[in-house]
């Protein structure tokens, strides 16, 4: 049986209202009118029978994109501990994968349950290969702090969240204005569970094969301008 044709998924992302982002309750009603966009397997005829569903949401505000991921999880781990792990190898992992139209350039970014995170920026697509050649990512680190995340683990549900405020200006070449800008993206995840000798991957990009780096199946995000109505409202 032929895998079947999955087309690319394309986000309009709009301006969120003002909320708490330590509070999983007001992340969740921010977000809640966003496109959702799910994850899935589509280099397989069929999922893994432990494939767990993944949906993420974005929007923006001021100069940074955000990002609202809620993954389903039987077994909710990590054992990463500090910045810039590599934290695929050590337990579940959500991925963040950004590139402006027009730019070479695209980062790589990581959280964990427990909110460790990687930051990764490749200089354009052929970076990927020689850091696999070598196994080395350090010339693709980004130290300090490139964006912010939260997490809440629920194990009782069987779920964890995460939030990330990422700066447009930890993802472009160069200073512009995120309403009206398009952004190629793609949404993954390592699902480990102790005792599966792999992990169950996932991806919300329509992958021929599992190279999260293929670009040209990544989806396409669209920031759409403020409204008139929200923007007459945020100035009175």
């Amino acid at each position: 049986m032929s895998r079947p044709e999955i087309d690319s998924p394309l986000i309009e992302c709009h301006l969120l209202p003002a909320f708490a982002a330590n509070n999983l309750e007001t992340v969740r009603r921010a977000f809640q009118h966003a496109t959702p966009c799910v994850l899935r397997q589509a280099w397989l005829d069929k999922k893994e029978p432990d494939f767990a569903p993944a949906i993420v949401r974005t929007g923006w505000r001021g100069a940074s994109l955000l990002v609202f991921a809620e993954l389903t999880d039987a077994d909710i781990f990590s054992r990463a501990t500090g910045l810039n792990l590599r934290t695929w190898e050590l337990g579940d992992a959500f991925e963040i994968f950004l590139r402006p139209d027009g730019q070479e350039a695209y980062v790589e970014f990581q959280v964990t349950p427990n909110n460790q995170r990687l930051q990764l920026r490749y200089a354009d697509a052929s970076a990927i290969a020689r850091a696999r050649k070598t196994g080395s990512l350090e010339h693709a680190l980004i130290h300090g702090k490139a964006f912010r995340s939260a997490t809440w683990v629920l194990p009782g549900s069987q779920r964890w969240f995460v939030y990330a405020k990422i700066p447009a200006k930890s993802v472009c070449s160069e200073t512009t204005a995120l309403a009206g800008s398009q952004w190629r993206f793609s949404f993954s995840r390592y699902d480990y569970t102790r005792g599966r000798k792999e992990p169950v991957i996932s991806s919300t990009s329509a992958h021929a094969r599992p190279d999260f780096h293929s670009q040209q199946e990544w989806g396409t995000m669209r920031f759409q301008p403020q409204k008139r109505s929200m923007r007459i409202a945020e100035e009175r």
